[in-house]
Formats: C-alpha cells, sequence, structure tokens
C-alpha cells in the first residue's frame, strides 16, 4: 500500500484493529443467514507526509450507497451546530442571498435548510440517494455524485463557482484525497472560500478514540498534513478552529493562494506550533497506540462478563458506527448485549454488522428497564442521557467506554 497523498511506500502501522464488516452495513433477519465479508482495519502512519490513512479495501461508491442508514438530522445538538454555522458564515464573511453555498456530502439537508431559509443559493451534492431524497423534499437542489475534479470542471462549465465550498465530516472520507481537494480548488470563485471540518488526529491519539476507525473514515487527519493536500493544489488554510464536536474536531478556513483579500490569521500559526510541541511530526508520536487501544477492549469486556455474572441486563443506545467499531474489534455478540436503541427509523428492525445485536426503538427501555445502558456515541453522551433520563427511575446507569470506562 503507498500513500494517497504523497505515494510513498507504507511501513508503519499505527493500529490494527482486526477485522471488520463496514460499519453501516446493517442486516436484515434474512441476511442473517448468510455470509457476512469482513474487511482488515489495519491502518497505517506515512513516514513521509505524516498522514494517517486506512486502505480501500471496501469502495467508497459500495460504501456510500443508495441504503445509506446514516442521517444527520438525527441528532439534535448537531443540528444547533450546523444554524450556529451558517449564522457565523452570514454575519462574520458576508454569505448573502447573492452568494452561491455549495455543501458537499449534504445528507439529508440538514445544514443547507438553514441557508435556505435566510435567502441564500444552495446547492448540494451527495452521492447516496437515500439521504439526498430527503434533502430534496425540504426544496434544496442536489446533486447525487461523487464529488473530485470531474464534477468540479461540470459546475464550472454551468457557471457556478461556489463563494462558500464547505464539507463537514467529509474530507476524511474520500479514498481519493488529491482529486477531492484539486476538485475543490477548480469550484470556488477567486475570493471565495473552504471550510472543511474533521476529527482532528491530536485528539483521536490524546483521548484514545480509536473507536472513529472504519471503513467509512479513509484519512485521519492533522493540521499540518491537511496544509501540505491543500498547498500541493493551489489552496492555502488562513484560519482554523477547534470544536468540541466528535470528540474534538477542527474547522479549516481556505482560500485560493494568489487571495489577497483574506489575511492568514495568529489561529494558524498556533495551530502549527499545537501540533509541533504535541510531537505530531515525530514518528515516536505515532507509536504505542495499540496498547492504549487494547486496555480499552479488556476493560469493555471485564464490563460485559461481571455485568452477566451478576444477572444484570445490558443494553446500548446509539447504532452508531463507533460502537460497531467497538463491537467487533472485541469479539462481543447478541449474547452479551440485548438490544441497541437508535433514533433512526432505516436502522430499527434491522440488526448490527458483525456482532447480529438488534437495533430498536426506544420505547423498548421503558418497557424492559435494562440495567445498564451503554452510550456508543460517546460525543453527544450529555444529550442522550439527558433524553433517557427516566431510565434512573428503576436505578439504570449510563455506561461509556472511550477514552476509558466511566459510569453516569
Amino acid at each position: 500500500m503507498n500513500c494517497r497523498f504523497c505515494n510513498s511506500h507504507l511501513n508503519n502501522v499505527f493500529v490494527d484493529l482486526g477485522y471488520a464488516p463496514p460499519s453501516n452495513s446493517f442486516l436484515s433477519k434474512e441476511d442473517l443467514q448468510k455470509g457476512e465479508t469482513h474487511y482488515p482495519l489495519k491502518v497505517y502512519t506515512c513516514d513521509k507526509c505524516k498522514l494517517v490513512q486506512l486502505d480501500e479495501f471496501k469502495k467508497a461508491t459500495d460504501i456510500f450507497s443508495e441504503e445509506y442508514v446514516y442521517f444527520s438530522s438525527m441528532s439534535r445538538s448537531w443540528l444547533q451546530h450546523s444554524k450556529t454555522y451558517t449564522e457565523k458564515m452570514i454575519n462574520e464573511f458576508g454569505i448573502n442571498e447573492n452568494s452561491l453555498v455549495i455543501e458537499i456530502a449534504s445528507n439529508d439537508g440538514y445544514l443547507l435548510q438553514y441557508f435556505k431559509e435566510k435567502g441564500v443559493n444552495v446547492l448540494g451534492i451527495e452521492p447516496t440517494e437515500s439521504t439526498a431524497k430527503v434533502s430534496r423534499e425540504k426544496g434544496i437542489e442536489n446533486i447525487t455524485e461523487f464529488f473530485g475534479e470531474q464534477l468540479a470542471n461540470q459546475l464550472v462549465s454551468e457557471n457556478r463557482k461556489a463563494d462558500l465550498l464547505l464539507g463537514n465530516n467529509v474530507l476524511a472520507h474520500v479514498p481519493d484525497i488529491n482529486d477531492f481537494v484539486k476538485g475543490l480548488k477548480i469550484a470556488l470563485k477567486q475570493e471565495g472560500m473552504v471550510t472543511m471540518e474533521f476529527p482532528h488526529l491530536l485528539q483521536l491519539v490524546t483521548h484514545n478514540q480509536f473507536d472513529t476507525i472504519y471503513h467509512e473514515h479513509f484519512s485521519y487527519l492533522s493540521f499540518t498534513t491537511v496544509s501540505k493536500i491543500f498547498k500541493k493544489q493551489g489552496l492555502e488554510l488562513f484560519h482554523v478552529e477547534e470544536l468540541p464536536t466528535h470528540g474534538g474536531s477542527i474547522r479549516i478556513f481556505a482560500k485560493h493562494q494568489d487571495d489577497t483579500s483574506k489575511a492568514i490569521r495568529e489561529s494558524v500559526h498556533q495551530m502549527f506550533i499545537k501540533e509541533q510541541d504535541a510531537g505530531l511530526k515525530e514518528a515516536d508520536y505515532y507509536t504505542g497506540f495499540q496498547k492504549r487501544v487494547e486496555s480499552v477492549k479488556y476493560n469493555f469486556l471485564n464490563f460485559l462478563l461481571n455485568a452477566k455474572k451478576e444477572n444484570k441486563t445490558i443494553a446500548a443506545y446509539g447504532a452508531a458506527a463507533k460502537g460497531n467499531t467497538l463491537l467487533n474489534y472485541s469479539g462481543v455478540k447478541a449474547d452479551m448485549i440485548d438490544f441497541v436503541v437508535d433514533a433512526a427509523p432505516i436502522k430499527q428492525n434491522k440488526f448490527l454488522p458483525g456482532s447480529h445485536i438488534p437495533v430498536v426503538s426506544e420505547e423498548i427501555i421503558r418497557t424492559t428497564k435494562p440495567d445498564y445502558i451503554l452510550i456508543f456515541p460517546w460525543n453527544i453522551k450529555e444529550e442522550i442521557i439527558t433524553q433517557l433520563e427516566y431510565v434512573k427511575e428503576w436505578g439504570g446507569e449510563f455506561v461509556v467506554f472511550i477514552p476509558n470506562l466511566q459510569k453516569h
């Protein structure tokens, strides 16, 4: 395997999580009788550019298919995050009714709906038909394709360059990151702006967030490496913000290198220094992660085994990709966890990939009164605990395992 950015041969393993099915490939009852393909979850670090990456074992076109089950609007906190972003772009950067905002991986219109409410021209690019359909029902125009150089040239031919070109949690999802960023360069107006949000590699390592590793995520990104990737395509980062979303993300702001209308802000220098001081430029930073991951696995298994010995009932909340990584790496099956609740109807009455734990609606919690509820999407644990506060009525407890075992 060669680096998807600089093409150097990859030798150094960052972490090996064994084999797992794609995290969002949910199963029907009939599917349980069939074979299930597992792919390696082995992540490498590039010696040269320090891009942390997973090979494309299952093609992105197969992962992001018309049966894709992740709908961004299911999280209230994520909707609020998106609304706040919209207001910021309008108030601080002058996006208005004369602007064109293009979002890549626009999902179900969770964000563009807020720009549309303000009279801003919007266009969504979303390859998964299941989510794009919901977006169109909100009156948002969608192109149901993957973004890259080819689609960017099509947009230019239609005179549809963006004033604001944005993508939330998409940069890590593209197998050909050079083609993707080249597309950003092509589709951006001369004085336009790109913003991209993605989980910060620094936070992944610091807080042991190995469960954010799954087959949809091809790259695990630092600011320093992303800066190199953008620079290669003629784009320059001029601002960066740290965000609490997804356990610690960053939002980068980019412009054309020859665009003099935007000054490079101090935040860029400070982020370079922060990553350098943390050691992200050194090879040693990327060693030793495996042992920390194994510690979480052993604590997870010990908790489940002890709870079962005590005849405790165990449920989970959030049929999230994070949880599927943890479950499959740990080898946990449906005999250890009774069910997992998820708010998305498209996931309900199906089974988690690999573990085959049934996915149900929230009302099952009220009728079964489990002793423990494991929270898999720990990044929104406060939202979930507030939503399910009633479990305290029968002494139920919430448990998370990342970065370590915590009861609530």
